[in-house]
């Protein structure tokens, strides 16, 4: 019975001699697998190849089926503890008013301190696009509100009719 972690038990194990450690970590020696698997099955545990690279392979007589919960506990335990960092989308015009600018900071800021990076687009409609340089300094003028929280990660770029900063949140 093999499973998809590639741990073998029983009568999978492969090895003529194996070194045995029962389940509370005691060295019992090496031996043949014949006489291990019966050690373990007198205990109702089973015999699992822990270290199949060592030499001798190294097997722990213990309860597979437990250890199999334990291990997708931690897994999921440390899945939930992991941060997903998000691209988060702050989009301006090169027209665009004070006010509604102050708020395209205030977005930034707070996407920052939640730990996502940020894709600062200026989009630019018709013949706007001869000004890039007003994009750009509006790019520029974005990153200076927020650079004590952040840095640019990719400097302002044109892409098609946009223009495209990206800005991460600084290391502390």
């Amino acid at each position: 019975m093999l499973i998809s972690n590639e741990l073998r038990i029983n009568e999978a194990i492969r090895a003529k001699e194996i070194r045995v450690v029962s389940g509370d970590g005691e060295q019992l020696g090496i031996m043949s697998v014949k006489e291990a698997i019966k050690l373990a099955q007198e205990k109702d545990l089973d015999l699992v190849e822990v270290a199949p690279t060592a030499k001798p392979p190294v097997c722990r007589i213990m309860d597979y089926g437990k250890y199999r919960y334990e291990q997708s506990k931690r897994e999921r335990e440390a899945r939930k503890k992991q941060k997903v960092i998000e691209i988060k989308e702050v989009r301006m015009t090169p027209k665009i008013e004070s006010h509604d600018f102050q708020v395209k900071v205030r977005a930034t800021l707070k996407f920052l301190n939640d730990g996502d990076k940020v894709k600062a687009i200026i989009r630019f409609r018709g013949r706007e696009i001869v000004h890039a340089d007003l994009g750009k300094a509006l790019l520029m003028q974005l990153f200076e509100s927020v650079k004590d929280h952040a840095i640019i990660e990719r400097e302002p770029k044109i892409e098609g009719k946009n223009m495209i900063m990206i800005l991460s949140k600084k290391p502390e």
